[in-house]
């Protein structure tokens, strides 16, 4: 048996007035997974508990079987794993954003504008990480490169106990209304307003204003968390698996859960990703023995969280095209029984553009079970609604790998 997760980040959706009331999963022409989705199940599963944060850290260690309540220490230690720190039991891994803000006067008073910075390619990215290590690096703080704009800071023997925001979560609010609270937080605060110091006039970000992009021009400080334990996922299901994604959060999952975790060349986490190098990975990897595929594709939240109802609209349709179609395809033609669970693991409503903690939906197929057609199923809100109920992710998980 293969297995095979095609994870729609942030995909589920509110209906959009300009999409004439469906929502991005019904606008977009899916014919590959909603054909799958007339001959097998679809459903809803909640996969972020009450009293946690909507983030991808808990809802994809929910689809992937992990209890966000028993699994979840916070969301940069996991990305911390992926890039290679060797986290200490008293660490603290804190995601240090490089963000976009603007505006006049008082660092407080500007406006939080974006949170990726333009999509600031790694290697630019790199120079600012490195200009912020010089100023800040000390025998307890160090931060490290990841992708984009996303990074990490290890604080050695730090705490966890202060109230950071996520930047998506405050697009177009001013920065004074968002700065880290809690005690001893103030030196987070003071090295977000001495990286905007630092960072708005360097000859990068001078260069990215030239060419009117949008400047990666302050340090943003949050998800903050200690060293992860994952049971082993090979040791639960008796499947050896690996992950496919750009995302050193879902890369970090990958390998504490014991998974393999494949780089993609051209992979970015937003639109513009390598789509056929990853579809071609998954299938390598399949006929190199592994079991069980989990394709993470960022770029239907990514598109959310920049309001690009278009983009949104368009990805999920190159998603069907390029990464579900031949990946099934392959795995019809090799003749082994198989399943498949296309799911989102959060919504990002394009109307919020940050995540929300609704019931998605999913397309569960196996092809060892004949069911009756019905030409009513495909992968959205209000069909997801018609079928199976899972109150849990990680339940979703278990019937998934062991149909329990």
């Amino acid at each position: 048996m293969k297995y095979f997760i095609l994870l729609t980040d942030g995909a589920a959706d509110y209906e959009v007035e300009a999409l004439g009331g469906k929502t991005p999963l019904e606008a977009a022409d899916m014919k590959n997974i909603n054909a799958y989705a007339r001959k097998g199940r679809v459903g809803m599963v909640k996969t972020v508990p009450e009293g946690i944060a909507p983030g991808s850290d808990a809802a994809n260690l929910s689809v992937m079987g992990y209890d966000p309540r028993v699994y979840l220490t916070g969301r940069s230690p996991l990305e911390a794993v992926s890039i290679g720190i060797d986290m200490n039991d008293t660490d603290v891994a804190f995601r240090a954003n490089i963000i976009t803000v603007e505006g006049d006067g008082a660092y407080e008073d500007l406006i939080i504008k974006d949170h990726s910075s333009g999509d600031i390619p790694t290697e630019d990215a790199d120079v600012l990480i490195k200009a912020c290590n010089e100023a800040f690096e000390t025998d307890k703080i160090k931060f490290y490169t990841g992708v984009s704009y996303r990074h990490c800071m290890i604080v050695h023997e730090g705490s966890t106990a202060y109230n950071l925001t996520p930047p998506h979560d405050v697009l177009d609010q001013k920065v004074g209304d968002n700065l880290p609270k809690g005690e001893g937080s103030e030196f987070i605060t003071e090295m977000m307003k001495k990286s905007y110091e630092i960072l708005d006039n360097h000859p990068i970000n001078v260069a990215r204003k030239e060419k009117g992009l949008n400047p990666a021009n302050t340090l943003w400080i949050w998800g903050q968390g200690t060293k992860p334990a994952l049971t082993s996922f090979e040791e639960r299901y008796g499947i050896k698996g690996a992950a496919i994604s750009a995302v050193d959060l879902i890369k970090g999952i990958a390998i504490c859960a014991g998974l393999d975790s494949i780089d993609v060349e051209g992979a970015t986490g937003n639109k513009h990703t390598n789509y056929d190098g990853k579809a071609k990975a998954a299938i390598e990897a399949y006929k190199n023995g592994t079991e069980f595929i989990y394709m993470h594709m960022e770029a239907p939240d990514e598109c959310s969280h920049q309001g690009d109802m278009e983009g949104k609209v368009e990805c999920l349709e190159t998603i069907d095209e390029k990464i579900f179609a031949p990946i099934v395809k392959y795995l019809e033609e090799e003749g082994e029984d198989f399943r498949v669970l296309v799911i989102p693991d959060h919504r990002t409503p394009l109307v919020l553009r940050t995540h929300s903690r609704e019931p998605v939906p999913f397309v569960l197929y196996d092809s060892t079970m004949k069911l009756d057609a019905d030409e009513n199923k495909s992968f959205c809100e209000k069909s997801g609604q018609t079928g199976l109920y899972f109150a849990n992710g990680d339940e979703l998980a278990e019937f998934f790998f062991t149909n329990k």
